[in-house]
């Protein structure tokens, strides 16, 4: 084994340590900007439970104010939800019936 093939597989070596340093760097630049994302977007999903919590309150002191009983018309809900779900049929935005979204229309919030 000459110099020369010393030589060339140390370059052959710095040249894929540069390109994994490279790769590391943008992996490194992706995460950061996934992170930077996650944040905003739980800040956003924060901000968006608490103005559905805000007009859950307002609707639920109208409904008390008119004499609407929220419980039934929540257990009206969810029976037609589970007898739509049990024919199989989809809702009327386009979704599988009977899903639960975590919105806390049940009344349990």
């Amino acid at each position: 084994m000459g110099f020369g093939d010393t030589a060339k597989r140390i370059q052959t070596l710095a040249d894929k340590a540069e390109r994994t340093y490279q790769k590391i760097n943008e992996l490194r630049s992706e995460v950061e900007e996934t992170q930077t994302t996650v944040l905003d977007t739980s800040e956003r999903v924060q901000a968006l439970e608490n103005e559905m919590a805000e007009q859950r309150a307002v609707l639920d002191a109208i409904a008390r104010e008119v004499g609407v009983d929220l419980d039934s018309v929540s257990t009206e809900a969810h029976i037609a939800e589970a007898e739509a779900a049990g024919d199989g049929t989809e809702t009327a935005d386009g979704g599988e019936a009977g899903g639960t979204d975590g919105s806390g229309v049940d009344g349990e919030d």
